[in-house]
């Protein structure tokens, strides 16, 4: 297991200048989740948050999500493997929930492949209640459980109709 120095990491906010090193974590980390233009529609639309770690300009890990309406929806973490148990998921799921109730999120919710341990025990951990299950959700045919998350208090709105 690597160790991390905290003071050489930074949490930043992702936008279509780290296409190329979103690219590469997604196949490193997420199986191709996404194609290249996916991946940048991800990172320019409004509605979307998308948060990283890097060191050394090198990006270890993503997360990213949606708002809709009073709602953050997880759609993506993912950690380099030579990176993982290091806290670096539940460092920018903790960021990103934060940054949804900012802007107006009460809920997150998302989609972990039932055999995903690892994932669910974060999700778990962090608060997150299985609330139903989406029957071969992914193209292997797995289940995804769909989990859910209240976010405290009623936020903000963010722009008032």
């Amino acid at each position: 297991m690597l160790k991390h120095d905290i003071q050489a990491m930074e949490v930043i906010h992702l936008g279509p200048e780290q296409i190329n090193a979103c690219m590469e974590l997604n196949q490193l980390a997420l199986n191709g989740l996404w194609s290249k233009q996916q991946w940048i529609q991800e990172l320019i639309d409004s509605r979307s948050l998308c948060m990283g770690v890097l060191k050394s300009s090198t990006l270890l890990a993503l997360a990213c999500g949606w708002l809709v309406v009073d709602e953050l929806h997880l759609t993506a973490i993912g950690v380099h493997p030579q990176h993982r148990r290091q806290g670096l998921a539940r460092l920018l799921l903790s960021k990103l929930l934060e940054q949804g109730q900012r802007t107006g999120a009460i809920h997150a919710t998302l989609e972990v492949a039932r055999n995903n341990s690892a994932a669910r025990g974060l999700y778990e951990s962090c608060g997150f209640k299985t609330a139903g299950c989406r029957h071969h959700y992914y193209s292997n045919g797995q289940d995804a459980l769909i989990q859910w998350l209240s976010l405290g208090k009623q936020a903000e709105p963010r722009q008032k109709i």
